[in-house]
């Protein structure tokens, strides 16, 4: 039976997925699939040097590096305040607004988003900030959770996101020119919100009752206590843009101003600085050990065949590629539900991104839209991670609520996948712009 590496590889295939179900790890049970896949193919004496070569491989990588800074400078800028003060300047221009305190969230999480790459974290620190000031006011529950929820995905598509650096290094694309393609993208989705959220109050202005306009004192005054804020995008996105940094320089850079601000703001304790240094070590550790494993599964997938045979597949069924971009949605919105971003899209790079590759589409381009569908996943029923995420910050608002409040922003995200996918340009022409297509 082994003798078919083929065959092997489906079996290992179906074999992943048994222990993803049985809730092994994802990294580990690909790690563990592709060891004993490799030991049936080229036997496991050869099978399990991976386990050396593999680990060590990711640890010294100076690439991978830049993920554990980028979590390290998101959790410092919580500890320094600047999630909060995000908040309070959105507010102050929008808070007069009829569902203000909605664009101001939706503003908050897509700003916070770019300081800290995490989907998770921005609808758990949003929860912590947003959802009591809105509840307060009077907002409809579905409506205040929902932004919440929704807003939180913004984290992993406005640059710097950690999956879209995962997504470079792994396809060994540029990850500059990931950051430059997500820009667009990025805008749009806080427009097609806002467009979502102005809807929705439009039909149900109980929902959303209106605030008292921020005089211009107030706003020039908060925008002034934001300096930290501006300073720190303006040092990574600016440096990264602008050449100064390398995106590794910028993350060692970033997480070191968001440190000494939390010092100057006499906010960081031994208790809250053990904490961020914990939280950034588990989710690096987290995400480490699902790129050793998914690094020995595809060692595994290119031994068996299996990537170029199901390209092979798919090209011989004769589907237009637009067709298969279209499968490749539903299959994604479904992983989405299931996986978190960085399990879904390591899962998936394998056997998909060949075949990205076959049917002519460009990987910097569909890096951005591979990220946008999975998130749309973690807001979409019956699982939506980020809905259960705020689910357990706030364990009075039942999910049912929760998922009724998201549904205007899934609306608004089918809307942009489409615009995405129509018009290709809006993500590769300012990459191409500036040189790094």
């Amino acid at each position: 039976m082994f003798s078919d590496p083929f065959v092997t590889g489906l079996l290992g295939l179906a074999a992943m997925f048994a222990l993803i179900v049985l809730q092994v790890p994802v990294g580990i049970a690909m790690g563990l699939t592709g060891v004993v896949g490799c030991g049936l193919i080229i036997g496991f004496g050869p099978a399990l040097t991976l386990l050396a070569t593999e680990p060590s491989s990711a640890m010294s990588s100076e690439g991978y590096a830049v993920i554990a800074m980028f979590l390290l400078m998101g959790n410092f800028a919580h500890v320094g305040g600047l999630s909060r003060e995000l908040y309070k300047l959105a507010y102050v221009y929008l808070g007069h607004l009829r569902g203000g305190l909605v664009f101001a969230t939706v503003g908050a999480c897509a700003g916070f988003g770019a300081i800290c790459g995490s989907s998770v974290a921005t609808a758990a620190t949003m929860a912590r900030i947003a959802l009591p000031e809105m509840l307060e006011r009077g907002y409809a529950k579905s409506l205040a959770a929902g932004s919440i929820a929704a807003g939180g995905t913004l984290g992993m598509i406005v640059p710097p996101s950690v999956v879209m650096i995962l997504y470079g290094i792994l396809t060994e694309n540029s990850i500059i020119a990931l950051f430059l393609a997500a820009i667009v993208p990025g805008v749009i989705a806080v427009v097609f919100y806002f467009i979502a959220v102005f809807i929705v109050v439009r039909r149900n202005p109980e929902a959303a009752p209106v605030g008292e306009k921020a005089p211009w004192a107030q706003r020039r005054r908060v925008t002034i206590q934001s300096w930290a804020v501006v300073l720190l995008a303006v040092m990574v996105s600016g440096g990264i843009y602008s050449g100064i940094f390398t995106v590794s320089e910028a993350a060692s850079v970033g997480a070191s101003v968001a440190l000494l601000l939390a010092i100057f703001r006499r906010r960081l304790t031994v208790k809250n600085f053990l904490a961020a240094l914990g939280d950034t070590a588990a989710n690096t550790g987290m995400i480490f050990v699902m790129i050793i494993g998914a690094s020995v599964f595809s060692y595994f997938a290119t031994l068996s065949g299996l990537p170029a045979a199901t390209v092979d597949w798919i090209q011989g069924l004769g589907l237009p590629p637009f067709l298969v971009l279209m499968l490749l949605m539903v299959f994604y919105l479904i992983l989405g539900a299931i996986f978190d971003t960085i399990a879904a899209m390591v899962l998936t790079l394998p056997f998909v991104y060949p075949l990205i590759l076959g049917l002519g589409y460009d990987p910097v381009w569909w890096g951005v839209v591979n990220i946008v569908v999975i998130e749309l996943g973690m807001i979409t029923p019956p699982i939506g991670i980020n809905v259960f995420v705020l689910h357990g910050m706030a364990k009075d608002l039942p999910l049912s609520t929760i998922f009724r409040g998201v549904v205007p922003f899934i609306f608004a995200d089918v809307a942009r996948l489409v615009v995405l996918i129509t018009f290709p340009a809006l993500s590769l022409w300012l990459p191409g712009a500036m040189g790094w297509l």
